[in-house]
């Protein structure tokens, strides 16, 4: 008889915009569905990191899952700042309560994001490793999932023993990951994989905007981590691009390389893979055409006019989804038929909801702005409500105003994936000539990938504000540009032996 393989699972995940003014708190990861446990908790987004862990896992049938008590993702989503003390304590120390309480446990899954910032915690992944090691001893093991987007360095696998990140931006394979970690963890609980990691920072740091691996020289790294993985056996690769929009310690790029027992071949895809990215260094930086808000709304015209449509508005900076730039640019050069997605002002959206809002009803407000210098002024805009519906945890007003132009105002930031999904506001999709959105890589798998749109328009504002590709120009404390690559010279290639610039 096969003994049972106790697993406990937690989630703790945050994108932590650390220039944002408004703190995430204990109240905003608490709504109906969070915290999540048992099944609850089990069920929780199951086309990604969780549902690929759990499905793997339980095709073990000797696995027995114990859902720990886990905060999900804020309700703010990405759009807020530093993770309050309180808000960490809180929940760390009710994770921690629950692994004493449901234990003893043979190993431990960690669904996380990497890029979380906390006030006073410094490498906060590591620093929640190291406390569940704390209760579940030496002898468990202990494997995680990752965005690429993670800040990670040496420490959290010095608390942990296995990671496992996605590699393509936008993030098509959490699912795989998730599954990657379940065999691996269940592998190193039965004494079939004994995990050997190498990890090494690359003194690159660069805007996400410019990540896109769905062209070279990002798809090359990516390929070349799956090459590694198919020509050895029991290697896992992971290229951490990093989030430089966190002040934190261990920005940057990362690459960690898992092997089953065998540290020389660690420490020889670690070699390659770091040289390789610091090799490609100034391609990677200059891998992306971005716009003037002007400049793309123009260009947006043209495209038109050439038969080019629909376009894509991208604005990549935008952090706290409230920034009107472009939305005011749209109404000055008259661009028609535009759909807006989204303008976010809990203010207003708030004050629709408890009115009634309802489809037919005149609209006149300024709207968006002022959360920040970098949101920009409020835009006055007149038109008529064409929906106002509750969903995904937001109230959304749709309203139509000028040339057959839709604005959708949401409560949070809103990173629109793909147009379909619009359909269930009531949007006839194929009615719109440019769509401008909030997105930096991710809406490229329903807008690019598909062949859906046929022109796309990078922009951001002239000024360098909380998503800037102009990294020098954000008030870092904890961060010296002066390590990084192109800020600074750092030297690199030089620290292996063999290895030149």
């Amino acid at each position: 008889m096969i003994d049972k393989i106790r697993i406990a699972v937690l989630h703790f995940s945050h994108e932590t915009v650390t220039f944002l003014p408004n703190e995430t708190t204990l109240d905003d990861f608490i709504y109906p569905g969070s915290p999540a446990k048992g099944e609850a908790l089990l069920r929780f987004d199951p086309t990604s990191y969780m549902g690929g862990f759990v499905k793997l896992a339980r095709e073990f049938s000797e696995v027995e899952l114990v859902g720990i008590e886990s905060p999900l993702w804020p309700k703010t989503g990405i759009g807020s700042g530093w993770v309050t003390d309180d808000a960490y304590e809180h929940f760390v120390g009710k994770m921690i309560a629950g692994l004493r309480e449901e234990g003893p446990f043979d190993g431990v899954y960690l669904c996380l994001h990497g890029a979380m910032a906390v006030h006073g915690t410094p490498r906060p992944e590591a620093d929640f490793a190291r406390r569940v090691r704390e209760v579940v001893g030496r002898g468990a093991f202990i494997a995680a999932t990752f965005d690429l987007h993670g800040n990670e360095d040496e420490a959290f696998l010095q608390q942990a023993d296995m990671a496992f990140a996605v590699k393509y931006f936008p993030h098509y394979d959490g699912y795989l990951q998730g599954q990657r970690a379940a065999r691996t963890l269940v592998r190193a609980i039965r004494g079939d994989y004994k995990p050997v990691h190498r990890t090494v920072k690359i003194p690159v740091i660069s805007p996400t905007v410019l990540q896109w691996t769905g062209a070279s020289p990002w798809m090359d790294l990516v390929q070349r981590a799956l090459v590694w993985e198919a020509r050895e056996v029991d290697v896992y690769v992971n290229i951490f691009f990093g989030f430089p929009f966190a002040d934190v310690p261990d920005v940057g790029m990362t690459v960690q390389v898992l092997t089953n027992d065998d540290a020389e071949l660690a420490e020889q895809v670690a070699r390659d893979l770091a040289v390789t990215i610091w090799r490609l260094r100034e391609p990677l930086l200059k891998s992306t055409k971005i716009h003037s808000i002007a400049e793309g709304v123009a260009l947006a015209g043209q495209a038109i006019a050439s038969g080019s449509r629909p376009v894509v508005l991208a604005d990549h900076s935008d952090r706290s989804g409230s920034a009107t730039w472009l939305l005011r640019e749209i109404i000055a050069q008259d661009l028609g038929n535009t759909l807006i997605a989204t303008i976010a002002d809990a203010r207003i959206t708030a004050s629709l909801k408890a009115s009634g809002a309802k489809a037919g009803d005149a609209f006149d407000m300024e709207v968006g702005g002022l959360v920040d210098e970098s949101a920009g002024e409020a835009v006055r805009i007149q038109g008529t409500v064409l929906a106002a519906v509750e969903g995904h945890g937001q109230f959304w007003v749709c309203v139509r105003f000028g040339r057959n132009n839709v604005l959708i105002l949401s409560t949070y930031l809103v990173q629109l994936m793909e147009p379909f999904s619009l359909k269930a506001l009531g949007l006839d999709i194929d009615a719109f000539d440019v769509m401008a959105i909030k997105s930096r890589v991710h809406f490229r798998r329903g807008f690019d990938d598909n062949g859906f749109a046929k022109t796309i328009l990078l922009v951001e504002p002239e000024r360098p504000f909380l998503g800037t590709t102009r990294l020098d120009k954000l008030p870092y404390r904890n961060v010296d540009l002066a390590r990084f690559y192109p800020y600074g010279s750092p030297a690199f290639a030089s620290d292996w032996p063999g290895q030149d610039g």
